[in-house]
């Protein structure tokens, strides 16, 4: 096979730095906006659309996170991925599909994005640049607002809080890049990287005008990094990752540290930084993938509630990519 040329590498160094400045030129923004996972390190594509094919597995997710329990009408969440590895014109890609709907009091919004990562062999790992493309359907159910006679911050006929069910929706962008190694994985992404503004419109307010409702979606940046460490002479594995996200006003971080015997049982603890404490645990048996994990809150809203739930199950079936795929590897991260 012919060798590529000094002109070739150039030319993937400036595709990969150009991915890496368009990533950290996000900007500032008004707010956070994904969901808050304590199993990152089990669904990565959530966060970064190059975090897809890294392994020769179609790989499905699914889950269900509950907010603060015991706080009426606080977060739940329920989230579905998908991932796989292919082969065009002799390049390797990768593809995938993330799912994501919210729910916080009055207030609801769901994700969709479809998401596509161009792969190259670098340094005997597998660098990752991908995009996603999708959209954002946002939902209020103002007609069950509630505001009391005597309220002394809001009158019940303030304009500011819709009185109907209003309902937007707005294209979505994302971009990441990512690497695996045999021995580690690395990651940098932005979601909502064209800040999607979503425009809401009630019917009709009471003086017969409509009114219109408009948020705005914040971009955020993330880094992920996790590795395994094998301990010598055992089946143990030693599995630390840490994710750290941004949106250049408010930056937190959790780190998280887990153990994994026989690649069949994990477990670990984490903490999240000015949040909560938290402790996973997983099994893998046959493709099959079972994960939870509980967060116990660190801040003053432990008085309020019991803590946060996670679930996670899956399955990942092998694909043959056997056909003269001399860069085949596995990612030794998660799941």
């Amino acid at each position: 096979m012919r060798k590529p040329t000094i002109n070739h590498r150039r030319c993937k160094y400036r595709l990969i730095l150009t991915a890496i400045a368009a990533i950290l030129a996000v900007g500032a923004a008004q707010a956070q906006s994904d969901v808050q996972l304590t199993q990152y390190f089990g669904i990565p594509n959530y966060y970064n659309a190059a975090a897809i094919g890294t392994t020769d597995l179609l790989k499905i997710r699914a889950g269900s996170r509950m907010q603060w329990v015991g706080i009426k009408k606080a977060p739940t969440a329920f989230l579905i991925g998908a991932d796989m590895p292919f082969k065009l014109f002799n390049k390797r890609f990768g593809v995938g599909l993330i799912m994501q709907q919210e729910s916080m009091g009055l207030y609801k919004n769901m994700t969709l994005g479809a998401q596509i990562a161009y792969k190259q062999p670098l340094f005997k790992g597998m660098l990752s640049i991908g995009a996603q493309i999708g959209f954002i359907d946002q939902s209020f159910k103002g007609t069950e607002v509630y505001i009391p006679d005597d309220d002394d911050y809001h009158q019940s006929t303030d304009d500011a809080i819709p009185q109907q069910d209003i309902r937007g929706n707005a294209f979505d962008l994302g971009l990441g890049i990512f690497y695996s190694h045999r021995w580690f994985w690395a990651g940098i992404s932005a979601t909502h990287l064209n800040s999607p503004s979503v425009k809401m419109n009630a019917e009709s307010g009471q003086d017969g005008n409509e009114r219109n409702y408009e948020f705005q979606m914040g971009r955020t940046l993330y880094f992920m990094a996790g590795s395994n460490i094998p301990v010598k002479n055992t089946l143990f594995e030693v599995m630390p990752s840490v994710l750290v996200k941004s949106d250049f006003i408010f930056t937190t971080w959790e780190a998280t540290a887990r153990c994994r015997y026989n690649k069949f049982l994990s477990a670990g603890i984490g903490y999240r930084w000015n949040d909560a404490v938290y402790a996973v645990a997983s099994v893998e048996f046959k493709g099959f993938y079972l994960g939870y994990s509980y967060d116990y809150p660190t801040s003053a809203i432990a008085r309020m509630s019991s803590g946060s739930h996670e679930i996670f199950a899956g399955y990942s079936l092998k694909l043959d990519l056997s056909d003269k795929n001399r860069h085949r590897h596995k990612s030794i991260r998660i799941m």
